[in-house]
């Protein structure tokens, strides 16, 4: 075949699913001398990558390059998502493919010259096509590790792909160390996020689907905005509460306070009630945070997902959506709600949202300790200390239960810097709270200002070229009643086509609305593929699908 009629096919099927990288190609001028090609023993060609030298060095075996992509496919197990490290002829891209198994395969390039003309030459002389325009194939070029990591988690799902496998192309990885090691490192930072969102969907799946479908019927009547707001004090529930009370009670006077759930009691306890509460976790155990009761007037704000009961200790209730795909789904579809960012997974993080969302331009925050200063792990009057004291007996004092709390995960001792011999302990889950928010108050229209405390140190990145918040929080009318939606879901789901085999070729095949509707059901997917070890992608869907359709009766029935 001509080369410039195998480097326009190239292009052309790069097109389908890459544009921008089609359109860079089109415009890179095509060079000679990056590579040399030259034949295997076996018959295939090898592209040979030239180094500063001029000296050779093929990218694949001169022997049999296919039976060696194959060894090396044999490799993987269990895993469905493959990253190949380089991508070379595309040898062992083809072999993972012809595996029936295989979800999908990124191939991820680095220093393929400026212009990219080293890729240029490579499409120039081999063809590409068949892996271009497979479904499960993605062609990966200079990005960026952070780039890299959001790539793998739009694409990578563990509910469906199950594991995943990086496969380095050794004779590449090996000339450009540097860029590979942060791929790598980028891969393992968005499977470590994407098998943490498994494992928390994995747990809530079924019972957010419960909160939600529930909550939605029952949230015919509540409309309506909030005038907006200009300062914020936020309430979190870590033990400095207890000593900034009275900066609290100063404070109020011309701030909009918001409580989160936990800090609730604290606050009731210290005579001060709040002009807000704001609750996002989907279980049960929520509710004791207002055994005290919620003043009249104090607007509630509740995800969509959080539990039924909640909802009806208010009159001033206002719901949001969150990450879930189903209350995203809702909201397009049934209902407008607002949405707050909800990714630091920790409500502290959601109250930061809900004031900037209100229009807050300045954010004080009380009580966030990400930490357990001293081993105190809440502030006085939190739900913990009462319920403790419930369940205790001679044999399990309430000393030893909040021991027993605080011990529950490895700790880290850190030395405070404060004045005295102060301390805190610090584990995983807090401190990626606490980065998470450290990042966000980066890109925040609002300015963010963390009261010093005796926990670990909130070190806040203002932006520069911070933009007046504009921001209101409002909920539009719906396009139609709760009940006749449910409906309307529930047919959606069940008209959505019979799952492959494979995953990726389903989710190529769906139409935009039924992938919207097919994700919807992912969480509930994850726990029941948790509880009941489906391996089998078919029957896990339907499986899925018949529960949710199931559910949505039940609560229609009620």
């Amino acid at each position: 075949m001509d080369k410039d009629n195998l480097f326009e096919k190239n292009l052309l099927a790069i097109s389908k699913r890459n544009r921008e990288l089609c359109f860079r190609l089109s415009k890179t001028a095509i060079k000679t001398g990056r590579y040399k090609f030259l034949p295997s023993r076996s018959g295939e060609i090898v592209p040979n990558w030239i180094d500063h030298q001029g000296a050779a060095h093929p990218l694949h075996s001169m022997r049999d390059p296919q039976k060696e992509a194959k060894r090396l496919i044999e490799t993987v197990q269990s895993e469905s998502f493959i990253v190949l490290l380089g991508l070379g002829a595309g040898f062992y891209a083809e072999e993972a493919l012809r595996r029936e198994e295989t979800g999908f395969v990124l191939a991820v390039e680095y220093g393929l010259c400026d212009d990219l003309c080293g890729l240029a030459e490579l499409f120039h002389n081999i063809d590409y096509t068949r892996l271009l325009e497979d479904p499960r194939f993605s062609l990966a070029v200079d990005l960026s590790g952070e780039d890299l990591k959001q790539l793998i988690l739009s694409l990578y799902q563990p509910v469906l792909f199950g594991g995943v496998k990086a496969i380095p192309l050794r004779s590449r990885t090996d000339f450009l160390a540097e860029s590979f090691i942060t791929a790598k490192k980028a891969i393992e930072a968005a499977v470590d996020q994407a098998s943490s969102d498994y494992s928390v969907q994995a747990r809530f799946g079924k019972r957010w689907l419960s909160n939600i479908l529930r909550n939605l019927k029952n949230s015919g009547g509540i409309n309506g905005g909030i005038p907006p707001i200009k300062k914020a004090a936020i309430c979190a529930a870590g033990p400095s509460l207890s000593l900034q009370i009275p900066a609290i009670k100063k404070s109020t006077k011309d701030r909009f306070l918001i409580a989160v759930d936990t800090s609730l009691p604290c606050l009731l306890n210290a005579d001060i009630t709040p002009d807000a509460v704001i609750s996002i976790d989907c279980q049960h155990i929520s509710y004791y945070h207002f055994m005290d009761g919620l003043p009249e007037g104090v607007l509630l704000f509740l995800d969509l997902a959080s539990p039924p009961l909640l909802a009806s200790r208010s009159k001033s209730l206002h719901f949001f959506t969150s990450a879930h795909p189903l209350t995203r789904y809702i909201s397009q579809a049934c209902k407008p709600l607002p949405e707050l960012d909800t990714s630091g997974g920790n409500v502290t993080y959601a109250a930061v949202s809900l004031a900037e969302q209100m229009g807050a331009s300045a954010i004080e925050l009380y009580g966030a300790d990400f930490s357990y200063p001293g081993g105190v792990s809440y502030a006085r009057g939190a739900y913990i200390y009462s319920l403790f004291a419930k369940r205790q007996n001679r044999f399990f004092p309430l000393e030893a239960q909040c021991s027993d709390f605080l011990y529950r995960t490895p700790l880290e001792k850190i030395n405070a810097q404060v004045e005295g011999d102060s301390w805190y302990y610090e584990n995983r889950l807090l401190k990626f709270y606490r980065l998470r928010l450290e990042e966000k108050s980066s890109c925040m229209e609002a300015a963010l200002f963390p009261v010093k405390g005796l926990g670990a140190p909130i070190c806040v990145r203002q932006a520069e070229d911070r933009k007046h918040n504009f921001k209101t929080f409002s909920v539009g009318k719906a396009a139609t009643r709760a009940e006749d939606f449910l409906l309307f879901y529930k047919n959606k789901i069940a008209s959505l086509p019979k799952p492959e085999k494979n995953a990726a070729l389903y989710l190529e095949s769906l139409k935009d609305e039924d992938r919207a509707v097919f994700a919807t059901i992912l969480p509930l997917a994850c726990f029941i593929k948790n509880r009941n070890s489906i391996s089998d992608f078919r029957e896990l869907i339907e499986e899925a699908k018949s529960y949710t359709t199931t559910q949505i009766d039940k609560v229609l029935a009620e």
